[in-house]
């Protein structure tokens, strides 16, 4: 039990214990006053009974006061789970879309790639050929210029001006 449970649950029986005590002078009769007449009572039963009746009102109060937050704490407990859920389908979602977004720029992103590689490949075989056809006329324009220089020395040679062996 809580502390405070048993704390009122000690002064209730000290009050029951008081009563069992002294009924005699509870139950004794004595001249009352309600303003328009006056009563003979007995003044510690009646303060006894109003007592009791104060102490159900309580409780009745109480029962209340605990049902109607139960209830409140249920109703917003089914609210909390029914945005939790809401929020769970918006994330599920965004995941979702995010997917998406993701599986289409990586597809953009591999036919870029691909068109840049088709690019490249063509510019690199067109640079090839340029190349071959470079060399091709280097080779040409070289070997042109060591017949010339061939030329050239065969005539020196069989000419007045030939170099002699030593």
């Amino acid at each position: 039990m809580r502390a405070r449970t048993l704390i009122l649950l000690v002064v209730l029986i000290l009050i029951g214990v008081f009563a069992v005590v002294n009924w005699k002078a509870i139950i004794a009769p004595t001249t009352l006053s309600f303003l328009v007449a006056d009563v003979q009572a007995p003044l510690g039963l009646i303060m006894l009974g109003i007592s009791a009746l104060l102490t159900v009102l309580f409780l009745l109060y109480l029962v209340y006061l605990h049902t109607s937050v139960l209830l409140e704490s249920r109703r917003q407990s089914r609210e909390l789970q029914g945005q939790r859920e809401l929020a769970d389908k918006a994330e599920a979602s965004r995941f979702t879309e995010l997917r998406a977004f993701l599986e289409t720029e990586l597809r953009k992103l591999a036919d870029q790639t691909a068109a840049a590689q088709t690019g490249t490949t063509a510019r690199l075989d067109q640079i090839q050929r340029e190349l071959g056809a470079t060399i091709a006329q280097t080779e040409n324009s070289l070997s042109a210029y060591i017949g010339e220089l061939e030329d050239r020395m065969e005539r020196t040679n069989e000419g007045p001006n030939r170099i002699r062996p030593l």
